[in-house]
């Protein structure tokens, strides 16, 4: 069984910073891909950023620039630092992490989710 815990959401003013950790625990033997996705209230979950075993990276779009993913293999944990928040930046953010377990080989697991709000 593999778990997530995440954290470091909250309540920002807009140009504000946050930063999103996310901790992968468990049968793990290895992990690939890490990322995050997002939520926003009446739309549909999409790609946030994601970093590769290699820490190759993709952003999105709308987060280039302002957002950077990255991993401590050591840790088995991804961080998403957010700079120059915006008020569209505000969903529910999830972590998602492909590991590899002893039981079940690949899978992919998602963390539960973290609130950011982005608010004057």
């Amino acid at each position: 069984q593999v778990q997530l815990v995440e954290s470091g959401g909250g309540l920002v003013q807009p140009g504000g910073s946050l930063r999103l950790s996310c901790a992968a625990s468990g049968s793990i033997v290895s992990i690939t891909a890490m990322g995050w996705y997002r939520q926003a209230p009446g739309k549909e979950r999409e790609l946030v950023a994601i970093i590769s075993s290699g820490e190759r990276t993709t952003y999105a779009d709308s987060v280039k620039g302002r957002f950077t993913i990255s991993r401590d293999n050591a840790k088995k944990t991804v961080y998403l630092q957010m700079n120059s928040l915006k008020p569209e930046d505000t969903a529910v953010y999830y972590c998602k992490v492909w590991v590899v377990s002893p039981t079940y080989g690949a899978l992919e697991v998602w963390g539960q989710g973290t609130l950011v709000t982005v608010s004057s």
